[in-house]
């Protein structure tokens, strides 16, 4: 059994035991998870998915079910237990589980293309490309689970999906030309799927409204709309509503600043034809 296997396992089992914490001070204290979820405007199914251990419960949620519920800081205690997992972090996992379930995902990228979007080889291009390395073992199981997303896109009802890219990621020759030129088909094979709007921002603009950085919007089946922003050390799952405005204004900005769909599918036959 590889190291991964077993941390993953680990920590698995470490969020079970936080999640069956949860549902006894739940229950001792009168609530269902539907009436604790409502107190903090989440939904009744994530808090099942944490007391069964399929989610994990977040530090600040911790704090404030530990003064909610009178436990004297013991769910927070239990989490400093938590064996590290350092494939996927705490907030990365949160947002894979609302990717899956979302009704409706928006995101601008500038570095790299959007995960969703990824080919295998190119996905395993830019995890090899990682400082510090990760290894073989870790490469097939982050590389897997970014090809697993892409059933997202191909549900019987998919969600309505905006990619803004800027246009140096599209041409960066990731994992080199062969990589890249199965990339570009395959871009140009997602933008017709229906409700895909995949949208080029042009090197040429003099000015536009991503310049702080790649982000994702979320929308859940329960309308709660959700930010998620990554960067060199970290990332963050975003529900305050003023902050997640912010993002979307700057969503709409990018929308307007960047080529149709239309003519992005124009940007991507001309750079196949060139090939």
């Amino acid at each position: 059994m590889s190291t991964t296997t077993r941390r993953s396992r680990r920590n698995a089992s470490a969020m079970k035991m936080v999640g069956a914490l949860l549902a006894v001070f739940r229950e001792a204290a009168g609530y269902t998870q539907r009436s604790l979820g409502e107190l903090f405007v989440v939904s009744e199914q994530q808090i099942a998915s944490i007391e069964q251990g399929r989610r994990p419960l977040k530090p600040d949620l911790a704090e404030q079910l530990d003064e909610l519920l009178g436990t004297k800081g013991a769910l927070s205690e239990a989490l400093k237990y938590m064996p590290e997992v350092d494939l996927v972090p705490l907030w990365a996992e949160e947002f894979l589980d609302r990717e899956r379930e979302a009704i409706s995902i928006a995101s601008y990228e500038n570095q790299v293309l959007p995960g969703l979007l990824q080919t295998e080889a190119y996905a395993r291009a830019v995890f090899g490309s990682r400082v510090p390395v990760y290894d073989e073992d870790e490469i097939v199981q982050l590389v897997a689970a970014r090809v697993e997303r892409h059933g997202i896109l191909h549900r019987k009802v998919p969600p309505i999906t905006c990619f803004v890219v800027w246009e140096p990621a599209v041409r960066a020759p990731v994992g080199g030309k062969e990589v890249w030129v199965e990339q570009l088909r395959h871009l140009r094979a997602c933008s017709e799927l229906p409700g895909l709007m995949l949208q080029v921002l042009p090197l040429d603009r003099t000015t536009h409204a991503g310049l702080n950085g790649p982000f994702v919007l979320l929308e859940t089946p329960e309308h709660q709309r959700l930010a998620y922003v990554e960067n060199q050390r970290g990332s963050q799952l975003i529900a305050d509503p003023g902050e997640v405005a912010i993002l979307t204004q700057k969503c709409a900005m990018l929308r307007s600043q960047a080529l149709t769909p239309e003519d992005t599918r124009d940007l991507l036959d001309r750079l196949l034809g060139d090939q």
